[in-house]
């Protein structure tokens, strides 16, 4: 059961005559579209680059994560980290490179301990709220220069 205004409004869209678009309208759309076309398989979605592309990518991206986790599995589950337990020889997970990736996560842990205990709290807090600030900063300037650069050059014409 239809609405007696939407049965309306359908027939008199129906009715309506179709308008052909404005020549300059159709060629920027068609020239678009031939440039969409042009472009390189790897700058189009996912869904169209190759199928060994595809591949190889979800390849790689699984193998970065098995890293990740390789390296952080340790330091999360409370493992043994690099040089210790069987984990860290890599034959739990037949993973032969895990005791060189933990090795490199145990320098990165000493290393950022000796820099905590030599810098003082209050400087580690100051550099923090620099960061906040130049952020702000950052973002009031770049706010500040799309008003004026972007927002008032279509009225700039208008000023005479």
């Amino acid at each position: 059961m239809s609405d007696p205004l939407e049965t309306l409004v359908g027939r008199a869209l129906l009715e309506t005559p179709l308008r052909r678009a404005p020549p300059t309208l159709e060629s920027r759309v068609l020239t678009e579209l031939g440039r969409r076309a042009a472009l390189p398989w790897w700058r189009h979605s996912f869904e169209r680059w190759p199928r060994l592309a595809r591949a190889g990518f979800t390849v790689t991206c699984g193998a970065i994560v098995a890293a990740v986790l390789a390296a952080t599995w340790p330091l999360t589950w409370g493992g043994a980290l690099a040089g210790t337990g069987a984990w860290a020889a890599g034959s739990s997970f037949g993973l032969p490179w895990a005791r060189s990736a933990l090795a490199l996560v145990e320098v990165a842990r000493e290393l950022d301990s000796a820099l905590v205990r030599a810098v003082p709290l209050e400087w580690l807090y100051g550099a923090m709220a620099a960061g906040v600030i130049s952020y702000v900063a950052l973002f009031g300037l770049g706010a500040a220069a799309y008003r004026t650069l972007y927002l008032n050059s279509s009225s700039a014409g208008d000023r005479s």
